[in-house]
């Protein structure tokens, strides 16, 4: 509807909504956001999580890569965690689930597998590492907390890019705050980080996994104007996973369209005029009609 507004009206038109008398979260939960940088992202979470070992906390990502690489880094750091994301087996998740339901303090890192239908008790916090898709979804995840009349918290973690998706968080009844960090308290880990993604083969191919995750849940997000992929600063998104320049990856995306057309790519590094090919070739993917409609 914005977009068709802009389309249909020369003047810049007024917005006007109604403030939401009604909150679609419980009072028992008492929810924030932290603005930061890409780069200090993950030292961020670090520090966070150190400072609260006592705690029941589930931990969100947009992708089962992101939940792989940070849960091995994690545990090789000596922070235990969990994990629960749709590439494991059946087995493996009712496994973990059970384990993190019983305990009485731990980390869950997990992604949207665990946002719904799952009844965990003792929840403390709920972190959104990676925002989610629509202001839904993000109810869905803070609802594993202050269950059952119980108190919880959640943070939601943001780009000052993406300040804008406040906005439809606000709209839909999520009323949040700015949860402030003390900057003396955040550990700076990133040197160490570093290196141990040169030394360690595994890790740093997950990591890449995870880069490449997080840059194509940019590229297919719905709220496109908020969370646009041409904004991202890559060499600071690389820093969060621990690279000091930009890795080489594949996108492997295709398309036979004359201008959003993508042969596969080994080993070229993603620059920054790439990503707009990306985008492209993203839209022509969901515009290609299916076979049943080629048929009519």
């Amino acid at each position: 509807m914005q977009e068709l507004a802009l389309v249909a009206l020369n003047a810049k038109p007024v917005r006007i909504e109604a403030v939401p008398s009604f909150t679609a979260t419980v009072a028992t939960l008492e929810q924030s956001y932290i603005v930061c940088p890409s780069e200090s992202r993950f030292l961020l979470l670090f520090s966070f999580l150190k400072r609260k070992p006592n705690n029941k906390i589930i931990v969100f990502f947009s992708s089962c890569s992101s939940v792989k690489y940070h849960a091995e880094l994690l545990n090789y750091i000596d922070v235990p965690v969990m994990s629960l994301h749709g590439k494991q087996s059946q087995q493996k998740r009712t496994s973990t689930f059970f384990k993190f339901s019983e305990a009485k303090e731990g980390i869950l890192l997990c992604t949207d597998i665990a946002a719904r239908g799952l009844d965990i008790p003792s929840v403390d916090w709920i972190l959104q590492f990676d925002p989610p898709d629509d202001p839904s979804d993000y109810i869905h995840r803070v609802g594993r907390t202050a269950r059952a009349g119980n108190n919880g918290q959640a943070l939601l973690f943001l780009l000052p890019e993406e300040i804008a998706f406040l906005k439809y968080l606000r709209s839909s009844g999520v009323p949040l705050f700015e949860f402030e960090f003390p900057k003396g308290k955040l550990i700076s880990v990133q040197e160490q980080l570093e290196k141990i993604l040169e030394k360690n083969f595994s890790l740093h191919k997950l990591s890449r996994e995870a880069y490449r995750s997080y840059i194509y849940s940019y590229v297919t997000h719905s709220l496109k104007h908020v969370f646009n992929v041409e904004t991202l600063d890559l060499k600071r998104v690389a820093k969060q996973f621990g690279f000091s320049v930009p890795p080489k990856i594949d996108f492997n995306i295709e398309s036979s369209g004359k201008q959003a057309k993508m042969r596969k790519r080994k080993s070229k590094v993603i620059p920054e005029s790439a990503i707009k090919e990306l985008v492209m070739a993203e839209k022509y993917k969901k515009r290609k009609p299916s076979k049943k409609q080629k048929t009519k």
